[in-house]
């Protein structure tokens, strides 16, 4: 299995365009040791050739450009994206799609509360209806596993996850399984096994012991390192957990979460504000000591 992080940041990336809190300004004026990172996506393979993206973010062109794997390279109108998976219908993971539709049709697979949200208060399948047969809706059936034909060496199982709809979904206020989802990826021919989740808010018994145990590589949310991260930063009044996000520290955090698992642990959808960017913080240093990576964009891994 072949997996390429093309952007490993939150919403509005690192450093987020309109912020000016430490790690964003360090960045700009070259007093911080860390790497600017777009918003979070991420594409996989069982041959090298034929790519699957898991969700479409909005600096989906900047990151084909990075990547000579997803560029024409067969016919004059050409790419090597065969289908995408949305985990959920935020902004920073599906306009993406209004930036791919000179390629449409192209296959989408989602649950049906994505497919709801993105059909009614963020209407892309209907807008992008118009461009050359749109979107194909591939419905994902909650805990059944699901193979694409592009890449057939590659079972797909969703995993429903504790999390937050979108602000402009008719159900923001009453979540339903569906409106956010985990993966784990199988390969068959290499036994690899990764479980994905860049938005995770919370942790339960089933989760952690039956999905994320089998993993030999677990790619989950790095978003925040406190829970009142932002309101610590002046960048918002919101909690982590309010916002659908399991922080990294403190008591039933992502840290002492990963603690135990076998697998090969690497954060991902990294906040602008979340001092682990900060290759010299004290928290990096934290997560090198417990043996956590922070993903990167144009990091690969192989399973």
């Amino acid at each position: 299995m072949h997996i390429r992080i093309l952007g490993s940041a939150a919403g509005g990336g690192f450093p987020q365009w309109n912020c000016n809190c430490r790690n964003c300004r360090g960045l700009r004026e070259g007093t911080l040791r860390a790497t600017a990172r777009s918003q979070s996506s991420i594409a996989l393979s069982d041959d090298g050739e034929n790519w699957i993206l898991c969700n479409a973010s909005p600096d989906i062109r900047a990151q084909i450009e990075a990547f000579p794997a997803l560029q024409p390279a067969r016919a004059v109108r050409d790419t090597a994206i065969r289908a995408l998976i949305l985990l959920d219908s935020q902004i920073d993971h599906t306009t993406g799609l209004l930036s791919l539709r000179e390629g449409c049709p192209h296959e989408v697979w989602c649950s049906e509360m994505v497919h709801q949200d993105l059909t009614s208060g963020f209407p892309l399948f209907r807008m992008l209806g118009h461009w050359n047969g749109g979107l194909r809706w591939k419905p994902i059936e909650l805990d059944r596993p699901f193979v694409i034909d592009a890449c057939p060496a590659l079972r797909f199982t969703p995993i429903p996850l504790r999390s937050a709809a979108p602000p402009y979904s008719p159900h923001r206020n009453d979540p339903h399984p569906g409106d956010n989802l985990g993966l784990l990826v199988e390969d068959s021919r290499t036994g690899g096994v990764l479980f994905y989740a860049p938005g995770l808010g919370q942790v339960d018994a089933p989760l952690l012991n039956w999905w994320m145990r089998r993993a030999d590589c677990l790619l989950v949310d790095g978003t925040l390192w406190r829970d009142d991260e932002m309101i610590h930063a002046g960048c918002g009044s919101k909690l982590g957990s309010e916002m659908g996000h399991l922080p990294q520290s403190g008591a039933g955090g992502m840290l002492e979460v990963l603690d135990g698992l076998r697998g090969r642990k690497v954060l991902i959808h990294i906040n602008n504000t979340n001092p682990i960017l900060d290759e010299d913080s004290p928290e990096r240093a934290e997560l090198t000591a417990r043996g956590v990576e922070v993903a990167w964009d144009g990091m690969s891994i192989e399973l």
